[in-house]
């Protein structure tokens, strides 16, 4: 049986690099590994996405989620997963 897996998008382009993805990512990637997140999340770094105004920027079910941090997200994925 399959289930459905969130595909979260992270913008590495050089903007959003300098405006703390990478440390994003990281965060994002540790939280992952704990539940009810394992498993059911997958982290796709992309080029720019082309806000850069607004880095870092993160799309989460068609949403774009403009100048964000880790819990941001992950509070919308928790939401998600209940």
């Amino acid at each position: 049986m399959r289930h459905k897996r969130e595909l979260i998008f992270v913008c590495t382009g050089s903007d959003c690099k300098k405006a703390g993805a990478k440390g994003l990512c990281k965060e994002l990637k540790e939280s992952f590994k704990k539940s009810p997140m394992k498993g059911n999340c997958k982290l796709i770094q992309t080029k720019c996405l082309d806000h850069c105004k607004s880095a870092p920027v993160v799309i989460l079910d068609d949403h774009f989620y403009k100048k964000t941090n880790s819990d941001q997200i992950l509070n919308e994925l928790e939401k998600k997963l209940k």
